[in-house]
């Protein structure tokens, strides 16, 4: 079975909208981030906020992107991230690639 399948085999897409708190700008976190998306095969991206959050927003399959909520959770990342709201929904067209803003 596919890792991210049902149990008929098919694909559970889904939207995951994270943001990371903490000292998380000017650190090198959305390049860590769109490289780890990048390795999981997420589509998506990382952007800087004005009140110095880091908003990612990844899809793909849903446990591949609980993988993913798990490494930017790890404390592996650059900077020091000290809080991490997310929020599940369904998948958007017209995403392609994960970008840095």
């Amino acid at each position: 079975m596919v890792t991210g399948a049902d149990e008929t085999g098919a694909a559970d897409p889904a939207r995951l909208t994270v943001w990371l708190r903490g000292r998380v700008q000017g650190v090198g976190m959305r390049w860590w981030v769109r490289a780890r998306a990048l390795e999981l095969g997420l589509v998506g991206s990382a952007t800087n906020l004005a009140d110095g959050r880091v908003e990612v927003v990844a899809q793909g399959e849903r446990a591949v992107l609980k993988q993913f909520e798990q490494l930017l959770r790890s404390g592996t990342s650059p900077g020091s991230v000290t809080g991490v709201a997310i929020r599940w929904a369904t998948v958007r067209e017209g995403l392609m690639g994960f970008v840095e803003r």
